[in-house]
């Protein structure tokens, strides 16, 4: 990376893991393998994001959409979180990198919900990277789901009048930066339902590459491709950095 580039890093990275069973079928594969290969290609962009000196990075694993897909599929992905920490616990207490769900639990079935709680848990001290992981994950849900907090302190009386702030503290990621740059993978142009309100004002960018496919050299093009756009925030001067709100 240049140094500009350097000095321009976006502090939290979001990406929507698209491509994985278009990936298997240009193989003659199952989908399943192409999920998996998916879920291993997680630890790459982990490792990117550590060498990065990337903060923040959030991962879009099961969307609110997906119990759509048929019943062995949902299974499978229902057991990717159990894979993935068996596979990379040793990764995740080396680097010290935090685990963060995002997302509805309540639906999940108890084995998954288990082991994604242990992952959360055993990793809630660390700092040297967050990783959310968006699992049952919809953003019109996580709204509906503010709104219904919302109406909740207003009817006891705790608050009058409802900001912007009110909202963001409401949301899975109160407390939490909101991403600076939004990676989309597959080949696709739309947010498919993530992070609707955090990405107001985050940078789009989109890769043609699947998402089994997309490495840590196809990281460091997005996050140059970052570093090289004015971010106004709706003003006039370029301004690095929006105003964060506190870490929790």
């Amino acid at each position: 990376m240049g140094s500009r580039a350097a000095a321009n890093l976006p502090e939290h990275i979001a990406i929507v893991m698209d491509g994985n069973g278009r990936w298997a079928k240009a193989r003659a594969l199952p989908r399943r393998l192409g999920h998996r290969q998916g879920a291993e290609n997680m630890r790459n962009i982990i490792e990117a994001c550590l060498d990065l000196g990337i903060r923040y990075l959030t991962l879009y694993a099961f969307s609110t959409e997906n119990w759509k897909r048929p019943a062995a599929e949902v299974d499978y992905l229902m057991g990717l979180p159990g894979q993935f920490y068996e596979r990379e616990r040793h990764l995740l207490h080396k680097h010290q990198v935090r685990v963060v769900i995002i997302g509805d639990l309540e639906t999940v079935p108890a084995a998954t919900r288990e082991v994604i709680m242990q992952m959360e848990s055993e990793t809630t001290d660390y700092r040297a990277l967050t990783v959310f992981l968006a699992f049952n994950y919809g953003a019109r849900a996580e709204l509906a789901m503010a709104a219904e907090r919302l109406a909740k302190k207003w009817q006891a009386g705790e608050i009058k009048k409802i900001t912007e702030a009110d909202v963001a503290n409401a949301l899975y990621t109160g407390g939490y930066p909101d991403p600076d740059l939004v990676i989309r993978c597959g080949n696709e142009m739309r947010l498919s339902n993530f992070l609707l309100w955090q990405s107001a004002y985050a940078e789009l960018y989109f890769s043609q590459k699947l998402w089994p496919d997309f490495s840590k050299r196809d990281l460091v093009q997005a996050v140059e491709d970052f570093a090289r756009r004015g971010r106004r925030f709706g003003g006039i001067d370029n301004i690095s950095n929006e105003p964060r709100r506190e870490e929790r």
